[in-house]
């Protein structure tokens, strides 16, 4: 699984670094998202989907 995240199209709901902190951050100056790693650690999968699926903005996909 690899993640992927548009900061142009994010809007800084945060839901993502709530979900998966480990995975995802935000920005200290806009609050975007920040992709801390590129691949989930292991067991972190269905996090992850779970926080592509809570983004309002849909600035989150895997592959």
């Amino acid at each position: 699984m690899e993640i992927n995240a548009d900061t142009s199209v994010c809007i800084g709901a945060g839901m993502c670094a709530l979900t998966v902190p480990e995975v995802f951050d935000q920005s200290e100056d806009e609050g975007l998202v920040v992709l801390l790693q590129k691949t989930p650690p292991e067991g972190a999968e269905d996090a992850v989907r779970r926080a592509v699926t809570l983004c309002p903005s849909g600035a989150l996909s895997v592959s």
